[in-house]
């Protein structure tokens, strides 16, 4: 099929994304409209916006919520991957010391031995969030990586059922880890065991083209067509492309489905919907109405479909 506005959104589309919150505009500038002024427009979503609501938020003792309507650890995880999401300059003052009151105070609780939040827990879809933000906020856990790289099954994923037998990965879990792994390496510097488990639950993925049954060829989810803000520990379509166009993967014929999938959903005017928003999803007014055009689905589209089809 044709592609609309895959390397130039229409004027329309820009336009309506940019009339945002400068944790969209500053990455439609960059990624989008190939601006120069992105990194101007990036500095102010530590002090503006949904990045100041979310640091505001932050208690004296380093975490978020107050452990009734969701456990400490779901608040403290999810606020920091939206933070993560908005692209607030680590580097910033306000972000450092939120990261510092993180780093000093917050663990995972006397269920998990009173880990430091940054050396994650048991479960491999947590801990590979737990390295995705610790390279992202300078707090690298090699433990933790080596821990990962140990966790992974013979078929080359991952999954937080193995723990109870399973040999068969998810790619719940593989996504999540194979995010983390990726984002290591990018902030600290390639390692060839990283990289060969890395590539190897890449091929789990493309094995699968992003959706199917190695065994049968059914399509393992139909609700993994449907496109979610905040993914969570969720898979889907779109959350899958991201993760090839970041990490490189192009020309790859196992992503048409997946790219044809997501072209399919775009709407006539160029934008996308929100399908999903997922039970126990927080800040729902930043996440977005399901049913209504949304600018992180459109964003998140626009980005992985121009890089993969460049």
């Amino acid at each position: 099929m044709t592609y609309r506005f895959a390397n130039s959104p229409a004027a329309s589309v820009l336009d309506w994304l940019l009339d945002s919150d400068p944790a969209i505009r500053w990455q439609v500038l960059q990624h989008l409209a190939d601006a120069d002024n992105a990194d101007a427009e990036r500095a102010r979503v530590a002090d503006e916006g949904w990045g100041r609501q979310l640091l505001d938020q932050q208690r004296p003792d380093g975490q978020w919520g107050d452990g009734e309507a969701h456990p400490f650890w779901w608040t403290n995880m999810y606020t920091l991957l939206y933070l993560r999401d908005l692209g607030v300059d680590p580097e910033s003052d306000r972000t450092r010391h939120a990261i510092e009151l993180v780093h000093s105070g917050v663990t995972w609780g006397p269920w998990h031995g009173d880990s430091s939040f940054f050396e994650g827990e048991e479960e491999p879809c947590i801990n590979g969030r737990v390295v995705a933000l610790g390279a992202y906020f300078g707090k690298p856990s090699l433990r933790l990586v080596d821990l990962l790289l140990s966790e992974q099954l013979g078929d080359g994923g991952w999954n937080c059922e193995a723990e109870r037998g399973s040999v068969r990965s998810s790619f719940h879990t593989t996504i999540c880890v194979l995010e983390g792994l990726f984002a290591h390496e990018q902030s600290f510097g390639e390692d060839p065991a990283i990289t060969e488990a890395r590539e190897r639950g890449e091929e789990y993925l493309l094995a699968r083209h992003l959706l199917r049954r190695l065994s049968t060829g059914d399509v393992i989810d139909e609700g993994w067509r449907r496109l979610a803000f905040p993914p969570l520990w969720h898979y889907d379509v779109l959350r899958g492309l991201e993760y090839a166009a970041t990490a490189g993967i192009k020309d790859d014929p196992r992503l048409t489905e997946a790219i044809e999938t997501v072209e399919s959903r775009q709407l006539p005017d160029g934008r996308w919907c929100l399908d999903v928003r997922h039970k126990d999803t927080l800040y729902e007014e930043i996440a977005g109405a399901p049913g209504e055009p949304n600018r992180w689905i459109t964003l998140r589209a626009l980005r992985a479909l121009k890089s993969l089809r460049q």
